[in-house]
């Protein structure tokens, strides 16, 4: 078959089709550009304040050459550092989630198949086989280790905060002996709030900034809510929370103005205040986790960075935000080897 014809039969297809088409004869050339500038946007990112090591964090860096990467789409060409203080040399994916990978040309593919919920096993399948699903897990691990980094900034006016339970997990765990093996989630081995069901608090203000963390097993306690949001409120903030008394005794402690809704539901909204948004933020989150088909609670943190990274006010479903998930996980240092993410443990 000509060219003529393959273009005729390009013709043909519909616009997945072609996007399809597109990524398989990428994969069979040595075209890297799309990974090319995502790491030229990582380099320009990260030396946007001059250059500093990764190891000891001095600024005394000077370059060191270039040197030859062989890729499964050909050679590519990466700059070295050095640092005069430690004397250990680096290069711009030093520490990241890219660190020595083999494959660039696939990350982006990938992260734009993490946005549209394909399964890993789906995206193992759509990169034509080049990786195995396994080796997806990690990849999107490292993306979601450093994600989980990106820092909550202060809250300001109304912040609605209340919590949420997960079922406690332990998803691809053998040989466990403490308790019969769930089967599809499961339920819980007691009624209601008990240490079976993990604890995670969204706070959430007006201008969507938002805060989601894992605080235990077990009903939320006032020590841990202070350890975990404490620095993102000032006396400027008002709360809005639940009837549960560990918001009310939180509240009187920092001297923050406080409004309660009880869970009953005859009085939901007192005016501008109400959890409206934060429960929303809940229903959401939910209905995202469904797609995985249960989280191990180990790696529930990441899950959460992630969606909490994706619901954001600045986040919106373009090609060129796909690009920028990968550029900003590479900005967080990320030490995680697949042996450390495979043997992570959950401390309640």
């Amino acid at each position: 078959m000509g060219l003529k014809e393959l273009k005729k039969l390009a013709d043909t297809l519909d616009d997945s089709g072609k996007q399809e088409l597109i990524f398989f004869l990428q994969s069979r050339t040595k075209c890297v550009s799309s990974s090319v500038r995502a790491i030229d946007e990582i380099q320009e990112q990260k030396h946007k304040d001059g250059l500093v090591c990764p190891h000891c964090q001095t600024h005394a860096v000077v370059r060191f050459g270039k040197y030859v990467v062989k890729t499964r789409a050909g050679e590519v060409k990466r700059q070295r550092y050095r640092c005069k203080s430690c004397r250990q040399t680096f290069n711009d994916l030093t520490n990241t989630p890219l660190q020595r990978t083999r494959r660039p040309h696939l990350w982006v593919r990938f992260i734009e198949f993490m946005i549209e919920g394909y399964s890993l096993r789906k995206c193992a399948e759509e990169l034509l086989g080049e990786v195995t699903h396994v080796t997806l897990f990690y990849w999107r691990h490292k993306i979601l280790a450093a994600l989980k980094q990106m820092p909550t900034e202060a809250f300001q006016g109304i912040v609605e905060m209340d919590e949420t339970y997960f079922l406690y997990s332990e998803k691809g765990k053998r040989k466990i002996i403490e308790r019969k093996p769930r089967k599809r989630g499961g339920k819980a081995i007691y009624r209601g709030i008990s240490k079976d069901q993990v604890c995670v608090l969204v706070a959430r203000d007006r201008q969507k900034m938002t805060y989601s963390g894992v605080l235990g097993g077990g009903r939320i306690q006032t020590t841990k809510l202070d350890e975990a949001i404490g620095g993102h409120l000032s006396d400027s903030n008002v709360l809005c929370t639940d009837a549960w008394r560990a918001f009310s005794s939180y509240a009187n402690a920092k001297g923050l103005a406080h409004y309660r809704f009880k869970s009953d539901g005859k009085q939901r909204v007192k005016g501008v205040y109400h959890i409206q948004n934060v429960n929303s933020y809940h229903s959401r989150l939910k209905k995202w986790m469904d797609r995985f088909n249960g989280v191990a609670t180990k790696y529930l943190q990441h899950y959460l960075a992630w969606f909490r990274y994706i619901d954001s006010k600045e986040y919106e479903n373009t090609a060129s935000n796909k690009k920028n998930m990968l550029v900003k996980s590479c900005l967080f240092a990320v030490t995680d080897t697949n042996e450390k993410l495979r043997l992570a443990t959950y401390f309640c």
